[in-house]
């Protein structure tokens, strides 16, 4: 199967990558051998329209055909073309604590073809230690170490109060994009993307949810 052209991938809006993500969840379980998946089945199992999932994968190029569907291996790896992940990605992360473990742990990231290559913390107790496989390393050694690793991303688990220094850190050092679970809004150049995981906002969207009910989540559909 042909890549998808790089305009085509480039003019996804990160709301359409986000829906992409989802799809691929969902074929990923159907990508049994000639198995055909209809635009309704997709919907249906991610919530959303069927000419939603129509217009999303139209921008991935010729797929499908009307009436018979979407071959499930092709449009897995058209998706996993568009969203850049059809090649390894090396992390390093940065903050040993109980969250960073915990995503060390995750063999999603792995399944996804993100490897995680080096980890760091400012802790001096820490450095030295071996986490799943790996050495912690001094913080201070990003400069060095990430063109070492060949990392491209970093992977933020470290308190607000020292978040921005070590962002500033991973930036200096080269890294292309930051997943950020500190609880701290990050100002970086343009040429370098963030993500952050807020995990206290989520907690308050849901309360929200909840304490509004149907009027919220009609408001929030309707956004």
């Amino acid at each position: 199967m042909e890549g998808v052209p790089a305009e085509r991938s480039q003019r996804l809006s990160r709301a359409a990558a986000q829906r992409l993500s989802l799809y691929l969840r969902c074929v990923d379980d159907w990508t049994t051998d000639g198995e055909k998946v209809s635009s309704s089945r997709i919907a249906e199992a991610v919530g959303v329209s069927d000419a939603q999932v129509r217009r999303d994968l139209a921008a991935l190029g010729h797929l499908g055909q009307r009436g018979v569907g979407y071959d499930a291996r092709e449009l897995a790896s058209a998706i996993r073309t568009a969203l850049g992940i059809n090649r390894q990605w090396r992390a390093v992360l940065v903050g040993v604590g109980n969250l960073g473990r915990a995503l060390l742990r995750y063999q999603g990231f792995r399944a996804q073809g993100f490897r995680i290559v080096g980890l760091f913390d400012s802790d001096p107790s820490k450095v030295g230690q071996e986490v799943e496989g790996l050495t912690v390393e001094a913080v201070s050694t990003l400069p060095t170490r990430l063109n070492e690793l060949q990392a491209e991303l970093g992977v933020l688990t470290v308190p607000g109060e020292t978040a921005h220094s070590v962002a500033e850190a991973l930036v200096a050092a080269g890294v292309r994009g930051i997943l950020n679970f500190a609880p701290v809004v990050l100002k970086l150049p343009r040429r370098v993307r963030l993500v952050t995981v807020d995990l206290a906002i989520q907690l308050e969207q849901l309360a929200f949810q909840v304490q509004h009910g149907e009027a919220a989540t009609r408001a929030t559909d309707e956004e």
